[in-house]
């Protein structure tokens, strides 16, 4: 063998090593459109979970001012989430979960509120001396429209939950029958 062929080998061996930058570029170009398709769909599925998170929220505190007007409230609805999540006394534990427990709150992207409805009257006095509702409106709209969720959400003491393609909540009007509101199936 001449020593000629043996640098050629060498050499071949050196050259092979590594990627190319022309690679390289390839790989970071696969990987933005990878990128591109997929967080699109994963907002997606991000902005449906917070809106199944804000239906349960509500079927919970529909749930909860039941159980309240059975036990505590002696007919009567909370007017707000912090009476709901008040214990009787002799009790510990309130009608609803803490994270729902200010007024208003927050939660998987959604603002929860409640208030006495518009045809509300005052009712009798709960097991803590504060007075009741003979109804009330809840509502969870996302704290971001378009981001944290499309949809708002509205219910009242009929159980019904609502929602409004805008974002915004269910007015009680909508929520009337024959108000034009869509009710979650």
């Amino acid at each position: 063998m001449s020593i000629d062929s043996g640098f050629c080998n060498r050499r071949s061996v050196l050259s092979s090593s590594g990627f190319t930058l022309v690679e390289l570029l390839i790989v970071i170009a696969v990987i933005g459109i990878v990128s591109a398709i997929s967080i699109p769909a994963m907002l997606r599925a991000r902005r449906t979970g917070n809106e199944a998170s804000a239906i349960g929220s509500l079927r919970a505190l529909n749930s909860a001012e039941s159980s309240y007007a059975a036990a505590a409230g002696k007919g009567g609805f909370s007017p707000t989430l912090a009476t709901l999540a008040a214990s009787c006394p002799g009790s510990s534990v309130g009608f609803i979960s803490p994270d729902l427990s200010t007024d208003p709150s927050t939660k998987s992207g959604y603002l929860i509120t409640m208030a006495a409805s518009a045809a509300a009257s005052p009712g009798p006095t709960d097991c803590n001396g504060v007075p009741t509702e003979t109804a009330y409106y809840a509502t969870a709209v996302p704290v971001s429209a378009g981001l944290s969720g499309l949809r708002g959400f509205a219910s009242t003491g009929a159980g019904t939950i609502f929602f409004d393609q805008t974002g915004a909540a269910p007015t009680e009007a909508q929520m009337a029958p024959g108000g034009g509101g869509t009710a979650i199936q």
